[in-house]
């Protein structure tokens, strides 16, 4: 049985699981959100003990991190995005996730050709891109005054 591209995509299509789209999104929302309310809390949590607004917003950045990383390494962060989708992907420990998963999966390769590798195929183009972003916008900054 030959197929084309089109005909192939249409069987694709049919075999394919229908997504409820409307569901999806909901726990999309409802769990980045219960992740940013996590995040907040922390917030509130250094700032009452004493840490300046923009050192409690770093402490936040590296605690939710950490927790990203944590949570992939006990297999909880995958049953939790499972449910939420891109609302686990756009908050920063998704950023952890997404650096501690390729890690996690290829470190029998050993610390440098599996662990190093892979970690950054994730982050690598991120941390370059965000470099030069920031670049572009501080010579845009220098430009305008």
């Amino acid at each position: 049985m030959k197929m084309d591209q089109k005909q192939y995509g249409k069987y694709v299509q049919q075999k394919m699981p229908k997504s409820p789209l409307g569901l999806d999104m909901v726990k999309a929302f409802v769990i980045g959100g219960l992740i940013c309310c996590v995040g907040q809390g922390f917030l509130d949590l250094y700032t009452a003990l004493g840490a300046e607004q923009e050192a409690a917003g770093s402490w936040v950045c590296v605690t939710m991190v950490a927790l990203g990383v944590l949570l992939t390494a006990f297999g909880v962060y995958d049953r939790i995005a499972r449910h939420g989708g891109a609302g686990t992907l756009v908050p920063i420990t998704g950023f952890a996730n997404a650096v501690a998963s390729p890690a996690l999966e290829f470190k029998t390769e050993g610390y440098i050709t599996g662990t190093a590798v892979k970690m950054f195929t994730i982050a690598g183009p991120v941390i370059v891109y965000g470099i030069v972003a920031s670049v572009v916008y501080g010579v845009a900054l220098m430009l305008l005054g």
